[in-house]
């Protein structure tokens, strides 16, 4: 008998054990779900997501910052001749294209994109050629007459083109002037403009002011390097147009840009004095010749498609390119010589189209 109660009691006891056990297993179970996030599925089932990290912010979308936004660009025809020098607002473009024109010169051809540039210029006459990169970017363009090979051109391509001579005062600026003449250069070297008048005048002509026109040049966020077995030392950069007139760029460690030199002299802008600098180089090697147009005035014409040999330069280094261009309104195509397409710093670029025997130095 007493053998009985005695194994009674035990069995009450381990089923009062177990039940506080189960007990006790639920509300650690429930307090642990409690603390999961609940996420939520696509079809709207609910999940629990155990997890014991804490939540991480995600990290904010880099954003190209030098080629942004549906702002149609603007392309501006620049004198380089030693009297037009320092230039205004060269600085605040996002590429700029310098190529040869008569007489040894070159002329530049200056893009912005949703800049307010205050004073543009000196603005020069239009070549032809360069009309071929302001196709490739969609922009509007600015100039103070024209070659008439550019003339021809414009027609035919139907180019969004803004004449100066048409708005050119001759005289200082006011606040009603669109083009204008300053006082502290001399003609033909002292024509400007700016961005906000080239827009007025282009609504007025019906001009489209937006583009979704993407970038010619393949920008990344990440910082490009160049560090490879094909790369090459390029701190100093050293680019013959003419005997009389050589280019140089040189490298800056600190600031990763490369400072520009034009005829012996550092280049700076007007407005603000600071040193014309550079992230990206691109050199483009392209036949030039004397066009027999009866005029002779030694007007060029210059090659820009096809296959041509060129160069990409950014924070100190160098590679070989080949620059394709399939016909003239088509962008250019810069690609490494294995035929992939560079991936370019995200800052401004200047891009020399050189005559295609320079001696360019690279060191």
């Amino acid at each position: 008998m007493r053998k009985r109660r005695n194994s009674k009691r035990r069995i009450f006891v381990i089923v009062i054990a177990i039940i506080l056990i189960c007990i006790a297993t639920y509300f650690i179970i429930k307090n642990f779900n409690n603390k999961n996030t609940v996420v939520e599925n696509v079809n709207g089932s609910s999940n629990f997501e155990i997890s014991s990290e804490p939540e991480v912010e995600p990290e904010p979308e880099k954003n190209i910052k030098i080629f942004n936004g549906n702002d149609r660009a603007i392309a501006f025809m620049i004198d380089n001749n030693t009297n037009a020098q320092p230039q205004a607002s060269i600085n605040s473009t996002y590429m700029v294209y310098e190529i040869i024109v008569e007489g040894g010169e070159t002329r530049l051809m200056a893009l912005f994109k949703g800049t307010n540039a205050d004073q543009v210029g000196p603005i020069r006459s239009s070549r032809h050629y360069f009309l071929d990169y302001a196709m490739e970017n969609d922009a509007i363009y600015a100039h103070l007459g024209m070659s008439p090979q550019a003339q021809s051109d414009m027609e035919l391509f139907k180019i969004n083109n803004i004449n100066g001579q048409a708005y050119d005062t001759g005289k200082a600026r006011t606040s009603s002037s669109l083009y204008w003449r300053a006082s502290h250069k001399k003609a033909p070297h002292n024509a400007y403009t700016n961005t906000e008048s080239i827009l007025k005048i282009a609504k007025d002509k019906g001009y489209k002011t937006t583009s979704n026109k993407e970038s010619v040049l393949n920008y990344v966020t990440e910082e490009v390097n160049l560090e490879n077995e094909n790369s090459i030392i390029a701190s100093t950069i050293t680019i013959p147009y003419a005997p009389g007139h050589k280019v140089k760029y040189v490298y800056n460690e600190d600031t990763k840009r490369y400072t520009r030199y034009s005829k012996g002299k550092k280049m700076s802008d007007e407005i603000t004095n600071e040193n014309i600098t550079t992230k990206n180089i691109i050199i483009t090697f392209s036949k030039n010749y004397t066009l027999n147009d009866g005029e002779n005035k030694g007007r060029q014409d210059v090659v820009t498609v096809g296959s041509l040999d060129g160069y990409y330069i950014t924070n100190g280094k160098a590679i070989k390119i080949k620059c394709n261009k399939t016909d003239r309104k088509s962008q250019t195509q810069y690609v490494d010589l294995n035929g992939n397409e560079i991936e370019v710093n995200d800052g401004n670029t200047w891009v020399n189209v050189c005559p295609i025997d320079a001696d360019v130095v690279i060191e």
